[in-house]
């Protein structure tokens, strides 16, 4: 009697075991998911690592309950990384292995603005982005606050300057000048601490040429320095002030 007794014991025993291994498997298929891998699809991750990355997705799915996989919207948590201000856009996936992916556009700032109660940037697309204790962005500096519709002009051209190589390294700030109804852009210089009188943006291009024109001149002969003002705003020539 007690030789089954023994028996019976160790095949509970077994099955309990047996139980608990299923259920811990179980366990581990809901929570598959944690294994995050993320993709910086413009470039170094300057603004949003991937820790931040990877922890605002788990705090996601915990906060859902950590569904199965084949449940997991992948749009929700595509909007909700969309919402963090550094970010431009995500593409989220899973793997065939049951991992979760993540491709992050991070926002590009073209242009920083300074001002008396505070310090930000302004993405590619016109938008608001904060400074980042990670990185500082070598963009063009104005002290002008930007608001609405009317200011379009100062991102598309901060967008110009930092599409082009020559005025990327040469430009470091902007201002704004409003002329009655009008509004005219000067531009501060890295190399020679010149004033660049753009006016409006109409005919930018070719103000633009006559400029890399002008220093390609005056950098041979290495008089670019003399000029205080380089002045664009006349067709057909530069009015410089010396």
């Amino acid at each position: 009697m007690k030789k089954y007794y023994n028996i019976l014991k160790f095949s509970i025993i077994g099955i309990v075991i047996v139980f608990l291994y299923g259920f811990a498997a179980h366990r581990s298929s809901l929570r598959e998911e944690n294994g995050v891998e993320v993709f910086f699809e413009n470039g170094e991750n300057l603004f949003v690592s991937y820790e931040t990355v990877n922890k605002l997705l788990i705090q996601k799915l915990e906060a859902s309950g950590l569904e199965r996989k084949e449940n997991i919207n992948l749009r929700q948590l595509e909007e909700y990384l969309r919402g963090h201000e550094m970010v431009e856009n995500a593409e989220i996936f899973l793997t065939l292995s049951g991992e979760l992916g993540a491709i992050i556009t991070q926002r590009t700032p073209v242009l920083r603005v300074t001002c008396d109660t505070e310090a930000y940037y302004y993405d590619t697309q016109g938008k608001k982005m904060p400074l980042s204790d990670n990185y500082s962005a070598r963009v063009p500096i104005t002290t002008d606050t930007i608001s609405g519709q009317e200011d379009k002009d100062l991102i598309t051209l901060s967008n110009i300057i930092m599409d082009d190589e020559f005025l990327k390294k040469q430009v470091i700030g902007i201002d704004r000048v409003n002329k009655g109804s009008s509004r005219e852009y000067e531009l501060k210089t890295r190399v020679g601490d010149q004033k660049i009188i753009l006016g409006d943006l109409q005919r930018i291009d070719k103000k633009i040429a006559k400029l890399k024109v002008f220093y390609k001149r005056t950098i041979l002969d290495s008089t670019y320095t003399n000029y205080k003002t380089i002045n664009l705003k006349f067709n057909d020539q530069i009015v410089c002030e010396k």
